[in-house]
């Protein structure tokens, strides 16, 4: 833990789409007061449209080679919770940038609660097919064990709220000694 307590504090978010990152995200961002960064958002703004048109016209490849440009920055900049995209993992590259330059929660869920939550949401590119569940299923057999290689903490996001979610990785950075007491009794809930 001495190498992950030297960097800036940088908290990363990563999981499946869906898992709550970039809410989950924004609220702990909140309360440790930090500024929140989305990957996918800064990608948007780079490619200047939005991740489903990119992806239809250049292609999962060109799509994850500026991802990867992009987390390599923001893994390298101020303090900051940060929501990366589900398939950022996929790189090698990114799970040891996020993992060395960052404290990495994985928000755990299952594809059933993923699919719960993102069955009416048009605008996640990988889950345009047939059948969603069955997509979700297979990027979790593939992607589970990247994200847990990647994580320090790894948090069961099943059915809490956002605010018990917040608190429960809040409790886990007290208890690992990353953030001061005095900052975590200052924080406001």
């Amino acid at each position: 833990m001495d190498q992950l307590n030297a960097h800036p504090l940088r908290i990363a978010c990563v999981g499946l789409p869906g898992s709550g990152k970039s809410t989950v995200g924004r609220h702990l961002a909140r309360r440790m007061g930090l500024q929140f960064i989305d990957s996918d958002q800064v990608i948007e703004q780079r490619i200047g449209c939005s991740i489903r048109e990119f992806f239809e016209r250049e292609g999962e490849d060109a799509f994850r080679d500026i991802e990867q440009l992009v987390i390599d920055e923001l893994t390298q900049g101020p303090p900051c919770v940060l929501s990366s995209g589900g398939g950022a993992v996929l790189r090698p590259a990114n799970r040891q940038s996020l993992h060395e330059r960052s404290h990495v929660v994985y928000l755990h869920s299952i594809p059933e609660e993923v699919f719960r939550r993102l069955r009416h949401d048009q605008n996640r590119p990988l889950l345009q097919v047939a059948d969603p569940l069955a997509r979700l299923r297979d990027l979790y057999l593939a992607r589970d064990p990247l994200y847990r290689e990647t994580a320090h903490f790894i948090i069961e996001t099943g059915r809490p709220s956002v605010s018990t979610l917040v608190n429960m990785i809040f409790m886990q950075l007290e208890l690992a000694g990353v953030m001061d007491a005095p900052v975590a009794s200052g924080s406001k809930p």
